[in-house]
Order: structure tokens, then sequence, then C-alpha cells
């Protein structure tokens, strides 16, 4: 249930209920995503996630709302390909404190984080915030996906690291919004191994430092909508067990 299409009066009866509620707020970016993926692919993804996480949720008889995208982040990994779109750490990370904290005020049980944008000075940012917003006694569910043993559980290319527009992506936006990928650009392109991890870890700053000058990496002709939805499925049902953990049910 998306809480834009809402009228005041109907979350004001949800918060009132007996019922727990949880906000599930999808975090992602505007960047480069190679040339066959649309700039706002980490926000389809994580919008997919939550979507299917608040299904779960609801079927454990736990109400949850999905709240409007954030469409910007700290990018600076991407920041020389045009349309990315970077913000500052402390900018991004004091949105994020504020949203929690105006969900708290009207009663929300729990504030989990959706996220599928693995810059690591947004991961950075978020760890922070979450730890923040949680000593402000606000409940948090945030599977971090970049810890590595959640990131064991998804594929074989996303624990590599090669893994930004690659099959990984690719196959999630294919099974969310098939109409935003450019399957002829996709189909035309080469793998890249190359690690975006172990790239990190030699300090580079930037995607092409990394290996990446056309903003991929891994294996995009090779995706799959199936993968895809198998991958949502995972990622999904962390997040769902997060908020039924944080808000101990």
């Amino acid at each position: 249930m998306n809480l834009a299409e809402q009228p005041w009066t109907k979350v004001k009866e949800m918060l009132a209920a007996r019922k727990p509620v949880a906000a599930i707020l999808p975090c992602g970016a505007t960047e480069a995503h190679g040339p066959h993926l649309p700039l706002n692919t980490d926000v389809i993804i994580s919008e997919g996630m939550a979507r299917r996480a608040a299904a779960l949720l609801s079927e454990l008889d736990i109400q949850a709302y999905v709240l409007p995208p954030l469409s910007y982040a700290p990018a600076e990994f991407a920041a020389e390909f045009s349309g990315t779109i970077t913000i500052g750490a402390s900018t991004f990370k004091a949105l994020l404190i504020d949203i929690a904290r105006n969900l708290k005020a009207q009663g929300f049980a729990c504030l989990a984080i959706a996220n599928s944008h693995f810059d690591p000075a947004n991961v950075a940012a978020l760890r922070e915030a979450v730890d923040e917003v949680r000593a402000s006694g606000v409940p948090v569910a945030f599977p971090d996906f970049t810890r590595r043993e959640l990131a064991q559980t998804l594929t074989e290319e996303f624990s590599s690291g090669a893994c930004h527009a690659g099959r990984f992506e690719t196959s999630l936006v294919i099974a969310d919004r098939p109409d935003l990928v450019d399957e002829d650009a996709r189909r035309s392109l080469a793998a890249n191994p190359a690690s975006l991890v172990a790239a990190i870890k030699r300090s580079a700053r930037t995607f092409a430092e990394a290996g990446g000058p056309n903003a991929y990496f891994g294996d995009p002709c090779s995706a799959t909508g199936a993968e895809g939805e198998h991958t949502f499925g995972i990622m999904s049902s962390m997040l769902a067990a997060a908020v039924h953990k944080a808000i101990d049910v």
C-alpha cells in the first residue's frame, strides 16, 4: 500500500488501530547504470523489494505502508556520467533522520529501509543514520546487503562484487520494469568481470578507475526475469523478517 496514494484520514485510522503499522522507505539513487538500464534502476529495485515485503507482512497481519522513495543519494562513483545526481552524505543522513522523527511522532511502529544503492558513501551514511534513529527510540529494520552474511544469500555475481548494472541488477529490472530495459543495448554488451569491491579496496573512487568505463560491471547479457524475481523473493523476505523482528510482534 503506497502511503502517498492514501488520504490522510485513512492513514490516521490505520495508526489509531491496535495493530502495529510499519513504514517502508525505498532508498535508491539517480545514477548511471550502463547503456541499457535507466538512471532510476536502484529506485526501481528498492520499490520492488518494498512492495513485495509489504505483501509478505500483510500475510503476517502486519500493516505496512510503502513511502515515496528517496531518489537522490551520495553517488560519487558515477558522478562523471551524464544524468547522475549526487548529494552530500550529511544531507542524505539528515533527511533520513528527519523522516524517522516524523514517523515516530505519528505513531508508526517501525521504519524499514529497502536499499539497493551500494555506493560506499551511501552505505556509510545509512548505517550512521540507522544507529542514530535507533538510539532515539525508533525501531529500524535495515537488512544491509553489503554485509557478508546477507550478500552470500544473493547471486554469485553479487557476491563477486562485479554487480553494478550487470546480471544481478538487470535481472531485477527485467522482473519489475522490462519496458525500461534497452534490449538492443543489453544484448550487445560484453561481460565485464571487474569487481567493484576489489577496486574500492584498491582506493578506486570512480567507476572508470574501477574498470567500468561504461558504468556497468558484470554480465547484463545473461540477465533473466526469472532470476530477478527469485532475487526479489530473497530480498523482500529478509526485509519482512527484519520488520517482524524490529516490532517484536
